[in-house]
């Protein structure tokens, strides 16, 4: 399975782009503004979500409790 992650030591943000159906909810829902809609596409053809800034993320996982697709980790 064929993950992306980002973050620094104490954070990672994952996209498991195999889930992911681009819905951008990740985006929608995010206080801190971590998520784009980027040009990445997975195998499925979606438009996946990137966590272009995982250094704001506050671990609050709104991304990941609202991913209807468990696509979105954070730890």
């Amino acid at each position: 399975m064929k993950l992306m992650s980002f973050g620094g030591d104490s954070l990672t943000v994952r996209i498991i782009e195999k889930l992911c159906k681009g819905c951008e909810i990740c985006v929608k829902v995010c206080p801190k503004n971590v998520f784009e809609a980027k040009a990445k596409v997975n195998e499925y053809g979606y438009v996946i979500p990137q966590p272009v800034r995982a250094d704001a993320c506050i671990k609050c996982k709104l991304c990941e409790m609202y991913c209807p697709d468990f696509a979105v980790e954070v730890e």
